[in-house]
């Protein structure tokens, strides 16, 4: 009988850490990969938060600031002061564009 209870107990001690470890919902592998969703999801809330407070802070700028008003009626809608000029600069359609990289093309000739 000593020598069956020798062989059981480790048995059963071996059996109980493979399943902590590797059998069941609650397992060790299962608890790290639910924690590192945990972290994935709250760095993804983080970032959402920053947009939240950058968007507020523009919102913010656009009711009180008359400066950052005028910046964007300024920008976006061509709008000018009375007495003011406004130059426009376009790209012709049938322009060529340069290389970006001038070195390369004076070595290639």
């Amino acid at each position: 009988m000593g020598r069956l209870k020798k062989a059981i107990v480790p048995g059963l001690l071996l059996l109980a850490v493979y399943y902590a470890a590797l059998g069941g919902e609650h397992s060790w592998f299962e608890l790290r990969a639910a924690r590192a969703a945990v972290e994935e999801e709250q760095a993804q809330l983080n970032e959402l938060h920053r947009q939240i407070d950058s968007l507020k802070s523009w919102a913010d700028s656009l009711q009180v600031d008359s400066v950052t008003l005028e910046r964007i009626a300024r920008e976006r809608f061509g709008l000018i002061r009375p007495g003011e000029v406004l130059y426009r600069f376009e790209t012709p359609a049938d322009s060529f564009a340069m290389p970006t990289d001038t070195a390369n093309v004076r070595a290639a000739r």
